[in-house]
């Protein structure tokens, strides 16, 4: 595909609000007459009669496939022998990032249609054709890509309410940084995620994320711990799921999602959340954009009011030593997206704006 073509891609429906799954059925005979639902076994336990009775209610069969929670190469295997003799038109992709990555993973691997059901606001995978699998080390291993966006995103913020509070932390922590990612990517001349130039479309989803979450971050927060749906809710759960993958799907991505394959190989922040780790890399994105001290603490203000992490320590990681910094710098190189940003980058770069970032004093108020 020329690097010059225009692309912007999107999923067919985006369905949002209290009560979406029981709305679904409609969107889903649409699709067929048959599916199979991939989630864990927790996420069965707790909201698969709901998908269940809403398929029913449709005229759509639904079977049960439950994943085993580790989103590798085999266990997409094994998922999909048991669905390929169920002979289904559609898969339901239902849970966090890694259960909504495996019913993505079938679905592909199948020739099939999949839809998306995020029982947590932790991420953007649910609008974008794109999943992860790691080796059985949590290490990152690849990135797959449909052929296309999911058919339908069902988000019912009635569940996703009830996630705990640190996976909607991880959603903002993911979100916040598409706004500066987008920008060096289009500022580089690099690809989206269709290899192609960023629509203005995709620029301004993300500049509208990112103007969202600061604006009602903190108080959707509140209302999550009350298990409350409000206004604030519904727009930041928006910003997260919605303008966030758009944004950085047809966009692109740079240093903060780069910097994700170090940190996903090092001690501590290796068991940090994806958004936490996206979090924490803006930081550092930041301070290669050379940025001011004053304006990466009012980010870093910002990050205290949504509890997220400003250091290596508050990420997992307590005094980091000199060659575990150059290890994640070298894990970051190896990332495609660390050619997106204004200049070129070395290793040594990426560490010495961790250190910059590490050394900032506490921001206490």
């Amino acid at each position: 595909m020329p690097i010059s073509l225009r692309v912007f891609g999107a999923p067919g429906r985006y369905l949002q609000g209290p009560g979406a799954v029981e709305a679904m059925g409609e969107y889903l005979a649409r699709l067929g007459s048959g599916a199979a639902l991939v989630a864990d076994r927790v996420v069965l336990e707790r909201f698969g009669e709901r998908i269940l009775s809403a398929c029913a209610a449709a005229g759509v069969r639904c079977e049960r496939c439950e994943f085993s929670g580790e989103i590798v190469p085999d266990e997409i295997e094994r998922l999909v022998a048991l669905v390929q003799p169920l002979n289904v038109d559609f898969v339901i992709g239902c849970g966090g990032g890694k259960g909504i990555d495996a019913g993505k993973g079938v679905a592909h691997r199948l020739g099939r249609r999949v839809v998306t059901i995020p029982t947590a606001a932790s991420n953007d995978a649910p609008t974008s054709k794109n999943y992860v699998l790691y080796d059985h080390a949590h290490r990152l291993l690849r990135v797959e890509h449909m052929p296309a966006n999911p058919e339908i995103v069902v988000v019912d913020t009635r569940l996703i309410v009830t996630a705990p509070v640190h996976m909607f932390t991880a959603g903002i922590g993911d979100a916040v940084a598409k706004k500066f990612e987008v920008a060096q990517c289009v500022a580089a001349g690099g690809p989206n995620m269709f290899g192609a130039h960023a629509c203005a479309a995709a620029t301004a989803l993300a500049e509208l994320c990112y103007e969202t979450l600061r604006a009602h971050a903190v108080q959707a927060l509140a209302d999550v711990r009350a298990q409350r749906v409000s206004e604030a809710v519904e727009r930041v759960v928006e910003a997260t799921v919605l303008h966030s993958g758009l944004g950085f799907e047809s966009g692109g991505l740079s240093i903060s999602h780069a910097m994700t394959r170090g940190l996903s190989a090092v001690r501590g922040a290796r068991d940090a959340l994806h958004g936490h780790q996206v979090a924490y890399a803006l930081l550092v994105q930041l301070a290669l954009e050379a940025r001011s001290d004053a304006f990466i603490d009012d980010l870093r203000r910002f990050y205290r009011a949504v509890e997220l992490p400003a250091s290596l320590r508050e990420l997992g990681m307590d005094r980091p030593s000199d060659d575990e910094l150059r290890l994640i710098a070298e894990g970051t190189m190896t990332a495609p997206h660390v050619r997106n940003f204004q200049r070129p980058l070395s290793a040594p770069d990426i560490a010495a704006a961790m250190r910059r970032i590490e050394a900032l004093s506490p921001i206490t108020a």
